[in-house]
């Protein structure tokens, strides 16, 4: 009872909009994250959750893609283009890498297909709430460093630079936030996530391969440390 309690008030300021026209699952979600004290909407159609999603402030969007008068792709692109930037996550059957890429293209910020772990799913979501509202562009550039998200090529003037995942995506998170520096911690929970047992310092292991990988042979250094406080991608020489 003690943890379901801490559960409740974790998340009891958090809003929810579930759309999927499968009943079972729609009400099968909410009641899970109700029961983790999420305020939850669900609506059974595109059109309805359209509507949701513009009459109220949302932290987190659970789309379905197949929805019968409009797609759940549908409904994010005109979610997107009324300037609504709030995390998504599309949970659908479809697992073809095009129907992700569409997602993605879409405007969604995850993708996680049926049949799932509610764990899993919680996760995800956990780590959407966390990161908020942020660029939706494909691409990434600052200076002559290009991050394609469809891709997860990345290119420094021009030539192909080979990331393991976690490097892939310390680096994402950096550019997605350029000119704001992030703490050790706040990049530990956005790539390894809070399940993670072991000691910040691994983020300066990865840094460190970044660095040999990014900036190592370029006379512009764009990766910086701030002294005390964590990391920041710019265009200033590093701080030592």
């Amino acid at each position: 009872m003690a943890q379901q309690a801490q559960l409740n008030s974790k998340y009891s300021g958090k809003r929810l909009l579930i759309a999927d026209d499968d009943t079972d699952m729609r009400l099968l979600l909410a009641e899970y994250f109700r029961r983790l004290g999420f305020q939850v909407e669900e609506r059974e159609s595109g059109l309805a959750a359209l509507e949701a999603a513009m009459a109220n402030r949302f932290d987190c969007f659970i789309f379905d893609v197949s929805m019968p008068g409009m797609s759940g792709l549908e409904l994010l692109k005109r979610v997107r283009d009324r300037g609504v930037q709030t995390p998504t996550l599309f949970l659908t059957a479809h697992d073809a890498l095009a129907d992700k890429v569409a997602g993605f293209e879409a405007g969604a910020d995850d993708y996680l297909t049926k049949p799932f772990a509610f764990a899993e799913l919680l996760v995800r979501v956990k780590a959407l709430l966390r990161r908020g509202p942020v660029t939706r562009a494909s691409v990434l550039r600052i200076r002559d460093l290009e991050l394609d998200r469809l891709s997860q090529q990345v290119k420094r003037a021009g030539k192909r630079v080979e990331l393991t995942a976690k490097e892939y995506g310390v680096l994402e998170y950096l550019m997605a936030n350029a000119g704001r520096v992030l703490s050790r911690t706040m990049i530990l929970e956005h790539v390894w996530d809070q399940s993670f047992d072991g000691a910040t310092n691994i983020v300066d292991v990865y840094v460190r391969h970044l660095r040999s990988k990014v900036d190592d042979a370029h006379g512009q250094k764009l990766i910086r440390t701030i002294r005390g406080l964590g990391y920041v991608i710019g265009e200033n020489e590093v701080e030592t």
